[in-house]
Parts: structure tokens; C-alpha cells; sequence
């Protein structure tokens, strides 16, 4: 069940924004700043050392489940098994992992790993992926996944890379469940700026919520 209720809560929203930081701290600043504007899906990479000790600390300061708090770049079960004890909700990698995907369904948690083709699609499901993640989402672009949706209607996608406030619309109505968006959104924490990191991601959420009701006319 609590795998169930992570799940709809990321596609109910339809975002999910990664957190690539220089600290813990950082991580926590640009995760306060997306949750202000509405999100409530982060995921914190594992490219920079803090990244367990980010993940635990969101982990805590959204212990009631407003904010789901997974882990990205993971590629390997211990990596994936470090995530989870420090209270990883869900995991995204670049590309799919068998034994990253066992430990998953092991512990009940959604699995969300990259894939780039066809056959890298249908191979992600067939080992476990929740959500397949389309990357580089900007190689692919919103044409791949509706002509993916023609023999694979049934593939739940999430393009990351290049997914911005212009073309989140776009990719939307081509038939993906969620989106995931880094550094379009992000960006400001480089300068200090976290209100623009609060302004785009609410644009974001409400361009995935409109376009969302343009489908369901």
C-alpha cells in the first residue's frame, strides 16, 4: 500500500524536481524553495558527498509525508540500500539495474530508471520500473514519446532533461505521467537566488495542471 500511495502522489502532482547540490545544506534550501511553489516530489542525486545526509535530513523535516523524498543517480544496490535507510520514499537512476530494481520491489519502494530507446523501455518494465525515466529527455523530445505511446500505450514515462516551463505542456499531452526537472529549475541556487526557484516551480506545476485539463476536455 505505501508503495501505492507514493506512486499516486508523484503522478497526481506530475512533477518531480532534481536536487544536484554542492551541499546538504544547499540540497535543503532549493527543497524549501520547490516545496513553497507547490512540489511535493524531490529527489536528491547522489553526485555530491552530503547526499545520504541531505536525503535524511528532508527525510525528518517531512516525516508527515508532505513532501515525498527520493534519491537520484543511483546505480548500484548499496547505493540504493544507503538511500533507503536514510529514508529514500523512491528511487530514479540514469539507466535500468537489475539488482537495483530487486532491491526495490524487496522493499516496497517505486523504481524509476532511465531509459533512451525502445527496447530500453520495454527492458526497464520487465525488470520492475514503476516509472521509466526518457533521458536525456532534450535527445528525445515530446515526438519520441508519442510515437513510443503508439506500440507502448501502456509505458508510464517521465522525460528528464531539458523538460522547462515552456515545453512542460508539451510533453504532457504527448502522454507522459510525470516530469522531471532539474536544472532549468534550479539554476538560481547557483547566484542565491531561491525566489526564482519558487516562481518557476510553480509555473511548472500549474502548466502540467493545465495542460492536463486541455486532455481531459
Amino acid at each position: 500500500m505505501q508503495k501505492l500511495n507514493y506512486l499516486n502522489k508523484i503522478v497526481a502532482s506530475g512533477l518531480v524536481v532534481v536536487i544536484r547540490a554542492d551541499s546538504p545544506d544547499q540540497a535543503c534550501r532549493i527543497a524549501a524553495a520547490c516545496a513553497e511553489g507547490g512540489v511535493t516530489s524531490m529527489e536528491v542525486t547522489f553526485t555530491f558527498a552530503g547526499a545520504v545526509d541531505a536525503i535524511a535530513e528532508l527525510a525528518k523535516r517531512h516525516s508527515s509525508g508532505d513532501i515525498l523524498v527520493g534519491a537520484g543517480t543511483v546505480l548500484d544496490p548499496e547505493t540504493t540500500r544507503h538511500a533507503l535507510l536514510a529514508g529514500a520514499q523512491f528511487i530514479v537512476s540514469p539507466s535500468c539495474n537489475a539488482d537495483v530494481a530487486r532491491m526495490c520491489r524487496r522493499y516496497q519502494v517505486p523504481y524509476m530508471p532511465g531509459a533512451g530507446t525502445s527496447q530500453e523501455v520495454v527492458s526497464a518494465m520487465e525488470a520492475g520500473a514503476d516509472i521509466v525515466k526518457l533521458f536525456p529527455g532534450e535527445a528525445l523530445g515530446p515526438a519520441f514519446v508519442r510515437a513510443l505511446r503508439g506500440p507502448l500505450p501502456h509505458a508510464p514515462l517521465m522525460p528528464t532533461g531539458g523538460v522547462s516551463v515552456e515545453n512542460a505542456g508539451e510533453w504532457i499531452k504527448a502522454g507522459c505521467v510525470a516530469l522531471g526537472v532539474g536544472g532549468n529549475l534550479t539554476k538560481g541556487a547557483k547566484t542565491g537566488d531561491y525566489q526564482s526557484i519558487t516562481k518557476l516551480a510553480r509555473q511548472l506545476v500549474d502548466a502540467i495542471q493545465a495542460a492536463r485539463k486541455e486532455l481531459a476536455k
